[in-house]
C-alpha cells in the first residue's frame, strides 16, 4: 500500500528533485501545497492542513535560502522564517500523528573552524561563520527539534545535512543565489558578450564541496527506508575544490575563454566546508553524479529555462 508523503517546499530545487525521485520510487502518494495555498509560517494553517491530510511521512525541504549576500542582508528574515517553518511543521506533525519526518538542514550548521572533513559530532563545538549565522542557527534548531521529539515522543523524526547543492531548477538571481548558479549565469553572460575577464568574489581560495540535487533526493529516500536512521547525518561527496578551480570549471562548461580575476575585498566566508560522509556511506548510500557531468547538465537546464522564460532570475 502506498504511503502518503507530504513534501514541504516542493517547488524549490530540492523539492522538485524529491518529487522526481518519489515518482521514480513509485511507492508514495505525494501531497504538495503551494505557498499561496499553505503559508508554512502560519501555525494554525499548518496544523489544520496536516490534521486534514494525515500524511504518514513528511519531508521538510521548505526554507528561505540564499548565498553570502542574501544571508548578510536579510539575517532577521532568514532566522525567523526558517525557525518558524521548522517549529510549525515538526509540532504540527506530532499533533497530526505523523510517524516519520525527515528535516533537511545544511552543512553551515557546523562551526566555522570545524575539523575537516566535518563529522556530525562537531556540532555546537565552536562559533559559527558570521555571514550565515542566522540561517545556521535556525537549521540547528530544526535538527534539535527532531532529535528531542524523537527522544521524548518515540517518533522517527530525523535530519539530513547536505553539503552545497546545485542542479535543475536552481535560483540564478545575480545577488541572492548560491555560488554555482551565480557563476553559471555570470560566465554564460560574459561568454555571450565576449568579455575579456570575469571577476569572482573573494580570494578564490576557500574550498567547497558540491552535491547534485538528484543525489540528495536519492539519499533522502534511502534514509526514509532505514528502520533506525541516525538522528542526523551528513550528505555529501567527500571531496572538494577551491572556488577558483570551480570558476575555471564553470568557465569551460559555458565556453568562456577570458581571464578569471578575484576580488579580495569581497568576503570569502568559511575557509573550508567538507563533510565527513562516513556515517551515511556506512548505511549503503553514495553519490553518483560527478561535478563535471552535473555542471554540464545544470548549464543545459539553465539555458533551457532562459529560453522558455522559466528561469528563476
Amino acid at each position: 500500500m502506498m504511503k502518503k508523503l507530504f513534501i514541504a517546499g516542493h517547488r524549490g530545487m530540492v523539492g522538485s528533485a524529491l518529487l522526481r525521485e518519489a515518482a521514480r520510487c513509485g511507492s508514495f502518494d505525494v501531497l504538495t501545497a503551494t505557498r499561496e495555498a499553505l503559508d508554512l509560517c502560519d501555525q494554525a494553517a499548518v496544523f489544520a492542513y496536516l490534521a486534514e491530510k494525515q500524511p504518514e511521512v513528511v519531508i521538510i525541504a521548505a526554507a528561505k535560502v540564499g548565498g553570502i549576500h542574501a544571508n548578510a542582508t536579510y539575517p532577521a528574515a532568514f532566522i525567523y522564517e526558517n525557525l518558524t517553518i521548522a517549529s510549525n511543521l515538526v509540532e504540527g506533525c506530532r499533533r497530526a500523528g505523523v510517524g516519520r519526518v525527515l528535516f533537511l538542514g545544511s552543512s553551515c550548521i557546523y562551526p566555522k573552524l570545524a575539523p575537516q572533513p566535518m563529522p556530525e559530532d562537531c556540532l555546537l563545538s565552536g562559533p559559527l561563520e558570521s555571514s550565515n549565522e542566522a540561517y545556521a542557527i535556525a537549521k540547528i534548531a530544526g535538527l534539535k527539534l527532531c532529535q528531542h521529539y524523537r527522544a521524548q515522543y518515540g517518533l522517527t523524526y530525523h535530519s539530513a545535512m547536505p553539503t552545497n547543492l546545485y542542479g535543475p531548477g536552481d535560483n540564478y538571481h545575480p545577488e541572492n543565489s548560491h555560488v554555482i548558479p551565480a557563476l553559471l549565469r555570470r560566465f554564460h553572460e560574459a561568454a555571450r558578450r565576449g568579455d575579456a575577464s570575469v571577476t569572482i568574489w573573494g580570494t578564490g581560495t576557500p574550498r567547497r564541496e558540491f552535491l547534485h540535487v538528484d543525489d540528495l533526493a536519492k539519499a533522502c529516500f534511502h534514509l526514509l527506508a532505514l528502520d533506525n536512521p541516525p538522528d542526523w547525518v551528513n550528505v555529501g561527496v567527500g571531496s572538494d575544490l577551491t572556488i577558483l578551480e570551480l570558476a575555471a570549471l564553470v568557465g569551460r562548461t559555458t565556453g568562456f575563454g577570458g581571464a578569471i580575476l578575484t576580488d579580495p575585498g569581497k568576503p570569502d566566508g568559511t575557509p573550508r566546508k567538507l563533510l565527513d560522509v562516513a556515517r551515511i556511506h556506512d548505511t549503503g548510500w553514495g553519490p553518483r553524479v560527478s561535478l563535471e557531468a552535473g555542471l554540464a547538465a545544470a548549464y543545459e537546464d539553465f539555458k533551457a529555462a532562459i529560453a522558455s522564460g522559466e528561469a528563476r532570475l
